[in-house]
């Protein structure tokens, strides 16, 4: 019998307060045909209500997916819906933020590397321990996985600290899923599944484990683009014996990321050898910032005498990607998105988890192995607020829930850290003129303060595991010490007093060779790193 279904069919058997696994990063594996008809018959029936929902990352976009679906919850003034939900960062859908901040649902979120690895834990029986977010706003000395105060009075979900042989943990865990809810490019008529068009391969496999594990094996259905009677054996994901119900998706409720509906370039069918055109533009402070990065890199290159794999946050440390690529050094610095790809060109914003022409691309619970491990080389991470200490609160404020998103995973693991941002938060003027910074306005909000709201990175336990962590802005860099921040470079421009230390609610150590940044950051067109990189790995 074939398990191509009318979806209809397929949702039929989801019943009230099932416990539903969903894939998704933003919009890269979301099964939004899927959800979007399960709310639809919601709003028909008033079933099935009370669900509670747990992902990888989030099935969602600013008006796409789940996000899409907590705006209709609001319009509709009617919450029965979903009673609660794990998510693991909600930066880019407002409306499931909204749900949370407003305490609709029991809201919940484990750093993005943890979910990947509590499915795959489920799949195996087994908890979910790891020493991830000890020390951080996830230690439940401090304010544990809770968006909330409904998710902190009713706590399904939750994380417990334990210890092993002496030594301290984290255990997550959240209800086992009775239903799956995946995406595939493409299955044949007993259910096996190719992500062959799929920018990502996500948690898909994982996922799909965990719902079918012992005890209480529970149902999984597919959303795919195509039924086909074959598919290449080589090219299934996930066999046909683990998907109990197949259901085609129109082309606009499948598309590739948020506002990609097919390119061929992103799901590794062809290689755009021309991704990203040379960065010729004129230099600006965010691009210096990304360039003094770059500079990093290049630095640790020559250091190891090999090329090195790297991971960039979102925001201005992606920046980084586009001049690796100009300077035509990305042989040599491959760079890495946490949803899976290697090289290429990485997208931002909603489009973020894709790459355009990677090098390769890896399941999500294997790409943040490499992250907790320490297998990458470096990491250059966003900051919204740094310490004294060097504690990093990268993106938290009292009226906005993100969630963790990567960033505990890749702080813990990555053996060096390389943060970068802003000096300043707010509207500012600051630009750079025949090779030095100006700053015509600064930004009203200081982001080096005395106590960050929250502690992403704790510093003190980077120390101790021996990383290496520099703070990287337009205008000064600092290194962490045990004796805290060190100011090691100055732009050329700036006032140290005035533009730096003024600027700070705490006073750093002043380096003994403090020296002003390398001016290639700073001035117009390719800084020529490739004959560098070359030399180096010769060598």
């Amino acid at each position: 019998m074939s398990k191509v279904v009318d979806v209809s069919r397929a949702l039929d058997i989801i019943k009230d307060s099932d416990v539903i696994a969903v894939s998704g990063f933003n919009m890269a594996t979301t099964p939004e045909y899927l959800l979007l008809k399960l709310y639809e018959r919601y709003r028909e029936t008033g079933h099935p209500r009370d669900l509670f929902i747990v992902t990888d990352s989030l099935p969602a976009a600013r008006g796409r997916g789940l996000d899409l679906i907590a705006e209709y919850m609001f319009k509709d003034n009617d919450f029965g819906f979903i009673k609660g939900f794990m998510m693991t960062f909600l930066g880019v859908a407002p409306w499931l933020q909204r749900l949370a901040i407003e305490n609709r649902v029991e809201a919940y979120s484990f750093p993005i590397g943890v979910a990947t690895r509590w499915f795959r834990s489920i799949a195996s029986s087994t908890p979910a321990i790891t020493k991830v977010g000890l020390g951080t706003f996830l230690d439940p000395r401090q304010d544990g996985i809770y968006l909330n105060d409904l998710a902190r009075e009713r706590r399904t979900c939750r994380v417990e600290l334990v210890s092993i042989n002496g030594d301290e943990y984290l255990l997550y865990d959240c209800p086992k899923p009775r239903i799956g809810l995946i995406r595939g490019s493409t299955a044949d008529e007993f259910g096996n599944l190719t992500m062959s068009e799929e920018a990502i391969y996500g948690s898909v496999l994982a996922i799909t484990q965990a719902v079918k594990a012992q005890p209480n094996p529970g149902v999984v259905i597919a959303q795919v683009l195509y039924a086909s009677r074959f598919v290449n054996t080589k090219d299934i994901h996930v066999p046909g014996p683990l998907i109990d119900y197949v259901v085609t998706s129109p082309p606009e409720y499948h598309t590739q990321s948020a506002s990609i509906k097919y390119d061929p370039s992103v799901c590794g069918r062809v290689v755009i050898s021309n991704a990203c055109l040379p960065n010729d533009d004129k230099a600006n402070f965010e691009i210096t910032i990304a360039r003094r990065v770059v500079l990093e890199f290049v630095k640790l290159v020559e250091r190891l005498g090999r090329p090195i794999a790297i991971n960039l946050g979102i925001g201005i440390p992606a920046l980084a990607a586009r001049i690796i690529k100009s300077e035509g050094i990305d042989d040599y610095i491959v760079t890495t998105v946490e949803s899976g790809p290697w090289g290429g060109i990485a997208l931002s914003d909603d489009d973020f988890g894709v790459a355009i022409s990677p090098k390769a691309i890896l399941p999500m619970p294997d790409q943040f192995i490499m992250y907790e491990g320490g297998i990458i080389d470096a990491a250059s991470l966003g900051f919204m607020q740094v310490g004294p200490s060097g504690n990093v609160n990268p993106s938290f404020l009292p009226e906005k829930v993100t969630g963790p998103g990567g960033f505990p995973v890749i702080a813990h693991g990555s053996p060096r850290l390389y943060f970068a941002g802003a000096f300043t938060a707010g509207r500012r003027d600051i630009t750079i003129t025949n090779g030095r910074l100006a700053i015509i306005r600064d930004g009203p909000i200081m982001k080096f303060v005395n106590k960050p709201y929250k502690v992403g990175f704790n510093a003190e336990l980077g120390l101790k595991m021996g990383k290496e962590v520099l703070y990287i802005t337009e205008r000064a860099v600092f290194r962490l010490t045990s004796e805290g921040l060190v100011l090691e470079e100055y732009a050329p421009g700036v006032d140290i007093e005035r533009d730096i230390l003024a600027k700070m609610e705490f006073k750093p150590v002043i380096s003994r060779h403090l020296q002003p940044m390398d001016n290639l950051v700073f001035k117009d067109g390719p800084m020529g790193l490739l004959e560098i990189v070359e030399k180096a790995i010769k060598r």
